[in-house]
């Protein structure tokens, strides 16, 4: 690489400050921390340092992650340990994660996992038997899972929906078709995540749900193919938002995307039939914006309308009316 096709320092603009919590806000995050803590549960929130981990523990909502700390796979974008976990599994796992979680006072909660390519199912009846058990013991619970791609096995994917009957199934596409190779560990792919997105609608999923990240290398043009592919997929709920460096070891950024381009996304979003698009610089694949909708979608209940950068306002909008048809 030429001296001046490296990449340059950027400073990081206004629009990414965090805000950070107050009053009751600041009274549940504190709360469910210690509990998430006193219930030895680990949190993707905390472990990749999230910026909306305020907001959303403030309000009710967190990312749980099972089957280990270890990924057996190795994309350039996450932080998140790699290896061998050599078939290790917790079976008490489900059952304390499921008492973990009760009378937590949570309303939406997200269960994600590592790749674990050392199982022969992936982890699938793992995960559904965590979500069957979390159900059982909190009812109220709506649970979202995001998980991997279980190297694109349908039953195995079959089993996670039919079986564990999540309320919402999430697979993240995580970038653009052409920097796939670059970002992605070679095991994975963009067909095979569309495929897994797929499986899980044939699969009589209630709600599909992905995630791309922008600012790693891709252009506007790019990003709008992408959308349009995954809605052709018949995806319903998109997240897009601000890719951002874990260390030097880690793909380089490549730009910092002006709000008014993640605005035109979430127009184009809409316009093109998803269900709710959020889209902004804090915008995450578990992000209390998109949670908050399908919470209401789920339980017909009001829910907070978000502003241009993804965030929350406080108007009020009717979540069954804005979403067409499940």
């Amino acid at each position: 690489m030429t001296d001046d096709k490296k990449p340059k320092h950027q400073r990081k603009p206004d629009w990414l400050r965090v805000r950070l919590p107050g009053g009751e806000e600041q009274k549940v995050f504190t709360k469910l921390r210690e509990d998430m803590r006193e219930r030895d549960l680990h949190t993707v929130c905390e472990e990749a340092r999230c910026p909306n981990i305020f907001e959303c523990w403030g309000s009710g909502t967190a990312t749980i992650m099972i089957l280990g700390d270890t990924c057996t796979r190795g994309c350039r974008f996450c932080a998140v340990d790699t290896g061998n976990p050599q078939g290790v599994v917790d079976p008490r796992e489900p059952e304390n994660t499921a008492r973990a979680l009760h009378g937590m006072g949570l309303k939406y909660v997200v269960m994600t996992m590592v790749d674990r390519d050392d199982l022969l199912d992936g982890g699938a009846a793992h995960v559904a038997r965590t979500v069957r058990l979390i159900k059982r013991r909190s009812p109220e619970l709506l649970v979202e899972v995001l998980l991997g791609d279980f190297q694109g096995v349908r039953k195995d994917i079959e089993t996670v929906v039919r079986d564990g009957r999540p309320d919402v199934f999430a697979h993240n596409v995580e970038v653009v078709p052409r920097l796939q190779r670059q970002i992605r560990d070679a095991r994975c792919s963009w067909e095979r995540s569309l495929k897994v997105l797929v499986d899980a609608r044939e699969a009589s999923a209630n709600v599909t749900k992905t995630s791309l990240m922008v600012g790693i290398g891709e252009t506007e043009e790019e990003t709008r193919a992408a959308m349009r592919e995954i809605r052709d997929a018949e995806v319903d709920v998109l997240t897009i938002g601000q890719y951002l460096r874990p260390t030097k070891k880690h793909a380089p950024l490549d730009r910092y995307v002006e709000p008014a381009e993640f605005e035109r996304y979430r127009e184009y979003g809409e316009e093109i039939g998803f269900k709710f698009v959020a889209s902004g610089p804090l915008v995450r694949s578990s992000y209390r914006a998109a949670e908050a909708f399908l919470h209401g979608v789920l339980t017909g209940e009001k829910v907070d309308d978000v502003d241009r950068y993804g965030r929350p306002t406080d108007e009020k909008t009717d979540a069954k009316k804005r979403l067409r048809v499940l």
